[in-house]
């Protein structure tokens, strides 16, 4: 598996994109904008962008859907309990910005699924608490934890369908995966899962629950 990853923005919102060596079939998480090294990076690689998978629906994750979109065909997912919130500009934050956004999926993502690139699986984990459908995405050894997770730091809770105890929850589901899984979020630097147990003040006393 192949990952690159850029930052892109005001608010510097972290986007990867995965692919399989093999097949070149890839995925887009959360595309900020502009999307022109995200474009040009597809073209280099030569890669068929299969998924655009967003985290959650704010502003921030999904400001580049639209010309994703249009340059590739590639059809947009979300967890299902977000769908309202990309259509909604008061919900996904898009009007604070002097804008209106509005999108539509193409496939509403359930917890447990599997999105495959070639041979390679990867688990659509639903981890709401920042967002109703906040979701996480796992394969072996890595998690694209959205905005749920940082170094150092976790989603904060006090935006619409935001919620602490839900959150609570679900980041006791991240620190169940092994101490060396990498852990990709959606803003700032990676971390590991050890690490953050170790140092992150917020997960204090989650780790044995």
């Amino acid at each position: 598996m192949r990952l690159q990853q850029f930052v892109l923005g005001d608010l510097k919102v972290n986007t990867y994109l995965l692919w399989d060596e093999e097949t070149l079939e890839a995925l887009c998480l959360d595309p900020g904008a502009p999307v022109q090294e995200l474009l040009a990076e597809i073209e280099k690689e030569k890669l068929i962008l299969k998924y655009i998978v967003l985290t959650h629906g704010h502003y921030d994750h999904i400001l580049g859907v639209d010309a994703l979109k249009t340059a590739t065909q590639a059809p947009v997912l979300i967890h299902a309990a977000d769908a309202e919130m990309i259509a909604n500009s008061a919900l996904n934050l898009s009007f604070l910005f002097g804008s209106e956004l509005s999108l539509s999926a193409d496939r509403l993502l359930t917890d447990g699924e599997i999105l495959c690139l070639g041979a390679k699986l990867i688990k659509v984990e639903h981890t709401p608490g920042h967002s109703p459908g906040s979701i996480s995405l796992t394969h072996p050894g890595l998690v694209f934890s959205g905005d749920l997770l940082f170094a150092g730091s976790v989603g904060r809770t006090d935006l619409p369908g935001g919620d602490q105890e839900t959150l609570r929850h679900s980041l006791i589901k991240l620190l169940k995966y092994p101490d060396e899984t990498k852990v990709f979020p959606g803003h700032g630097p990676e971390t590991i899962i050890g690490r953050e147990k170790i140092y992150n003040p917020f997960l204090q006393n989650l780790a044995g629950e």
